[in-house]
């Protein structure tokens, strides 16, 4: 089905963190990510632009009180999820892994390698990449049965 021309061109997701030196740790030092636009306060940064490829995401700091709201109540990154479809997201989490970050155990769901990080905040961050491995197959089941990486 066609769809009609819009005005959207791109999601972004936008995240709120407790420290932001150690969420930009995670995304730049572990992922990959790069910093193409930040807003400094007081020279430290406190909301920035991130970039992996076509891929964005923003970030910012919470302002403490009494000049901003501060940590909302609850538990930070529950229940959100940022997928992103690469062509290889094991080739991310090879990269992420030789940088020292460590995912969950990468298996496929819906036909897709998923590989899965948790940020400093809990926030969820999953890369995902077509396969034709079998479903629920873990990366160790698959390269114990064929010896290779997918």
């Amino acid at each position: 089905m066609d769809q009609p021309p819009t005005n959207a061109r791109q999601a972004v997701p936008f995240l709120g963190v407790t420290d932001l030196a150690a969420s930009l740790r995670f995304y730049c030092d572990g992922l990959g990510f790069q910093v193409t636009n930040q807003w400094p306060d007081a020279g430290h940064p406190r909301w920035c632009w991130l970039q992996l490829g076509p891929v964005a995401l923003m970030l910012q700091e919470f302002t403490p009180p009494p000049q901003g709201k501060g940590r909302p109540e609850g538990t930070l990154g529950l229940g959100v999820n940022t997928c992103i479809l690469c062509n290889d997201a094991l080739a991310i989490e090879r990269e992420a892994r030789a940088r020292g970050l460590t995912a969950k155990e990468p298996f496929v769901g819906n036909g897709l390698w998923v590989v899965g990080y948790r940020d400093p905040d809990g926030y969820r961050i999953d890369f995902e990449s077509p396969t034709d491995a079998p479903e629920e197959t873990t990366l160790s089941q698959w390269l114990a049965q064929s010896g290779s990486r997918p």
